[in-house]
């Protein structure tokens, strides 16, 4: 084929594949043309050639065939989708090159990363959507419907898929689209719209699991199985081969976990943190010995349970594992030795397992037996769910495949499956024949030129083989006329003369023959073996999962034991109620103070204020993530805990800029409120870290206060509420079932209106109790942040004058004699007159009690200060701008 016909070739199987790259073999190498090479180039720095034909040229750019997996999945973690073409040779001596298989983001085999690495499918029904995620990796399938687009980013955010198919009606929805891909690091690809339809996506669904899925069989035609039924469809039209290893479907409800809202679940850092510094939750308990065991504890974290049940069996679990402290180190050194089965029954049923996966099958399902013996012989573990979790998987069945892979595999087989010498002697009569005949020629060669040198009398004489020549007699040139008749010679070196004899050249083709004939045999009967291996792919997938959910709760018995946690007590929804808790993720890193905490059905919103730095995101934080660990199944770090399981946690912590899309941070915290207020339920924990603060006091005030009150009133969800707007500290006084906490602070040599900054003044407790403070001393903070002393001062002054004016206001105004105030009214929800005059109420705008007229510099100093964007500005320009002001107040 000319250079233009292979050229066009590339192209035309390109456009086929639909992929972003193709790699096709030619020869001994898979090349990349054109823009692809230019791309694979750039990413893989490849070099890059350019090759002229015909008066057109090309550029190109190859790898070696033996080199195709480690350059495939670097281009496939960065995105791509990568089609690979084989060359096949027809009968009448013709190459032909097809696509056997495109390496997608979602379904690569090849990963090194011990995560999860999952397919999403997203399709939109009437009046829901349905989720489809598959882990080709490790064969698992879960899918569900949700109801509408908030939910679809929370699951996305959990699962994290790596490649995300939109069905017909999510492709138009740039929004839902634009939200995913802020969340979630993804490709998004288009897949033929038909396997989206209801029928064809049945008929997947049908037959991968022999049936309809119970689970779905009353609504063959929603959302969630039109989704599970693309996702399929896509996996196998890849053609990775793992499909086999999907053998369950693993539906999933809504109410079966714990509301985890994207944003949530980035607040609280469960698997990783907002500023890539520190650690994570995930990262601070993580104690695992196996990769499974990994990815099943951010399962836990990021899909937390509501069934008592399960949960009371985790903790059960937890808990014998924590009291044998000996066994339990035991089961973690054996869990060591363990590999990671769900990914090797993948790797079996798609025929790229070799025979080290095979091996670390064996290997594994080995350890099984005595996992089980050793939980038999523990006392504290033999009654426990621990026992049960070992009695699941069909140990008689591993027992025998461990035993028919030992028979088989000898203990150091080579990295290559056509290399031969895989298999043990003793396990096939007809290898066994080759064999023997193999190595008794291979043996005339290796005494060959023993027996040379005593017949000819040559001492230098020697046999050698290369690829060049075969096997070959050397001679040097000073014995040449020792050489005798029959020996041919076949090429001149320096100082040697090399030889061939008619025996030798037949010798060296029978060896050949059966090197071939050997390792043709050999290979078929490893595919067999690793057949085997592959028809029992559920029992591999069993035996993983168990052994990885061994690892989960030893790992978070190691951690329980190491902190000094507490098995918690799961109540009833609404209770919360923690003596001594402690954040899990800071205990870890510094002494910390721990708190209480106390929740119920009388006192289900905390107000909580204090001074900026005290602790209190810290005080809700942990309390949301008590409440989670204790969900997951986990001890939780306090004394003593009683807590309510809930069916959601929410929080609104801070707010980042969303430009690109067109939304302020004032716009981020509403739209944040927004969800939370429509979402949360009386059974949801809701954690609030300031509301309002990013617009003027008083809009940011009366929004607080009125989602204060909707959430109390309306939604009645257990909520903590960190505030700098004092002013909601009197809705104890009002809402029954409100209550304020502080932070507490030691304020010695402190005067009231003063910001003492000498050391030791203010000394932050980190202590939480009961009552409200009406102080926040951020301009104590501003100082130990390092703004320059002036304007550190000047701050100092204008608080001052401020709660001067405050107080005068309080007094309010004289009316015969009587005290009038601006209070709140929760009846009418507006402010009226604290005193009653003739009989009737004086409403009282807070827009009518501004301050009085300014004179005309004090008005363009304020005009300016309401002007200035201080953002920009560097400390230096800051000062200069405060000094500035001051001088003309100065001058006036």
């Amino acid at each position: 084929m000319t250079a233009e016909g292979i050229v066009g070739q590339y192209l035309a199987l390109k456009r086929e594949s639909e992929a972003d790259l193709l790699a096709m073999q030619m020869g001994d190498f898979y090349e990349f043309f054109h823009e692809d090479a230019r791309t694979v180039g750039r990413e893989l720095d490849l070099k890059v050639s350019e090759r002229s034909s015909g008066g057109s040229s090309y550029e190109m750019a190859g790898i070696p065939l033996s080199e195709l997996t480690p350059y495939l999945r670097a281009l496939v973690e960065r995105g791509y989708r990568v089609a690979v073409a084989e060359q096949f040779e027809r009968g009448d001596g013709d190459i032909s090159r097809e696509i056997v298989r495109v390496a997608t983001p979602g379904t690569l085999l090849e990963t090194t990363s011990q995560e999860a690495r999952y397919l999403a499918s997203v399709v939109e029904g009437e009046g829901e959507y349905g989720l489809a995620f598959v882990d080709v990796t490790t064969g698992r399938f879960h899918v569900t419907s949700v109801a509408d687009a908030g939910a679809v980013c929370t699951e996305l955010y959990r699962f994290a898929p790596t490649e995300v198919l939109p069905g017909p009606d999510v492709r138009g929805d740039d929004d839902l689209l634009a939200r995913v891909g802020e969340r979630v690091e993804t490709t998004f690809t288009l897949h033929a719209t038909e396997a989206f339809a209801p029928g064809r996506a049945r008929h997947a669904v049908r037959e991968q699991f022999g049936g309809a899925p119970e689970s779905l069989a009353g609504d063959l035609d929603g959302a969630a199985l039109r989704a599970a039924g693309a996702a399929l469809s896509y996996v196998e039209e890849t053609g990775v081969g793992a499909l086999a290893s999907v053998t369950r479907l693993q539906p999933y409800a809504a109410d079966d976990r714990v509301d985890l809202d994207a944003t949530t679940q980035r607040n609280l850092e469960l698997t990783e943190t907002m500023t890539g510094a520190g650690r994570s939750l995930f990262e601070t308990v993580d104690h695992t010995a196996t990769s499974a065991g990994r990815r099943l504890l951010k399962e836990w974290l990021g899909r937390p349970l509501r069934e008592r049940g399960e949960l009371t069996r985790r903790q059960s679990a937890v808990a014998a594992l924590a009291a044998a402290a000996l066994e339990r180190e035991e089961l973690r050194e054996r869990l060591g030795e363990a590999y990671d089965l769900e990914r090797l029954a993948s790797r079996s049923v798609s025929g790229s397992a070799d025979a080290g996966d095979l091996l670390r099958v064996r290997e594994t399902l080995a350890l099984l037996p005595r996992l089980v013996d050793a939980v038999s012989d523990a006392e504290r573990l033999a009654d426990s769910p621990v026992a049960a979790l070992l009695d699941g998987p069909d140990r008689e069945a591993a027992v025998s495949l461990a035993g028919a892979l030992d028979e088989a595999l000898v203990d150091d087989p080579p990295t290559t499956v056509t290399q031969g010498g895989l298999l043990r002697r003793g396990f096939d009569d007809d290898l066994d024949a080759l064999v023997e005949r193999y190595e008794a020629n291979l043996e005339w060669f290796e005494t060959l030129a023993e027996r040379e040198r005593e017949r000819t009398g040559i001492s230098r004489l020697s046999v050698d083989r290369n690829k060049t020549d075969g096997y070959y007699v050397q001679v040097p040139k000073s014995a040449a006329d020792a050489v005798p008749e029959e020996y041919e010679g076949i090429k001149t070196l320096k100082n040697a003369q090399r030889y061939v004899t008619d025996e030798l050249n037949e010798r060296e083709r029978e060896l050949l023959r059966l090197e071939e004939r050997r390792g043709d045999l050999e290979y078929d009967l490893f595919c067999d073996l690793r057949e085997s291996v592959a028809e029992r792919a559920e029992l591999l997938q069993d035996v993983g999962r168990a052994l990885a959910e061994l690892d989960t709760l030893a790992s978070l018995a190691v951690h329980a034991v190491k902190h000094d946690w507490t098995r918690p007590d799961l109540a009833e929804p609404g209770v919360l109620d923690v003596e001594a808790g402690r954040h899990p993720v800071v205990e870890t890193d510094t002494e910390f103070v721990p708190n209480d905490l106390s929740l119920s059905d009388d006192r289900r919103f905390l107000i909580v204020t204090g001074p900026n730095m005290s602790g209190k995101s810290t005080y809700m934080r942990q309390a949301a993530l008590i409440t989670l660990l204790a969900q997951v199944g986990s001890f939780v770090p306090a004394r003593r805990a009683r807590v309510g399981v809930v069916d959601g946690i929410y929080t609104r912590v801070g707010a980042l800029d969303e430009l690109a899309q067109g939304r302020s941070t004032f716009m981020v915290e509403m739209a944040e409120l927004s969800n939370i207020l429509h979402s949360a339920t009386e059974e949801s924990l809701v954690i609030l870290d300031e509301v309002g603060r990013g617009t003027a006091t008083y809009d940011g005030i009366s929004i607080a206060w009125a989602a204060t009150e909707y959430l109390h009133n309306v939604v009645g969800a257990r909520t903590l509420f960190a505030t700098h707007y004092h002013e909601l500290t009197t809705l104890a006084d009002h809402l029954p079932r409100v209550a304020n906490v502080h932070v507490a602070v030691d304020e010695r040599g402190t005067t009231e209106g003063e910001t003492n900054r000498r050391e030791g003044d203010v000394t932050f407790l980190r202590t939480v109790e009961e009552g409200a403070t009406d102080r926040s001393y951020g301009v104590y903070v501003a100082d130990l942040a390092g703004v320059p002393g002036p304007v550190v001062e000047r701050a100092d002054e204008v608080l001052a004058a401020l709660r001067e004016e405050r107080a005068i206001e309080a007094k309010g105004s004289e009316r015969e004699g009587e005290t009038v105030q601006a209070v709140f009214d929760l009846g009418s929800g507006s402010f009226r007159d604290g005193a009653e005059a003739d009989g009737g109420t004086a409403g009282i705008d807070p827009d009518d009690t501004a301050p009085a007229a300014l004179d005309p510099a004090t008005e363009e100093v304020v005009s300016r200060l309401r002007d200035v964007d201080t953002s920009g500005m560097t400390p230096l320009e800051a000062l200069q701008f405060v000094e500035d002001l001051r001088g003309r107040l100065a001058d006036d």
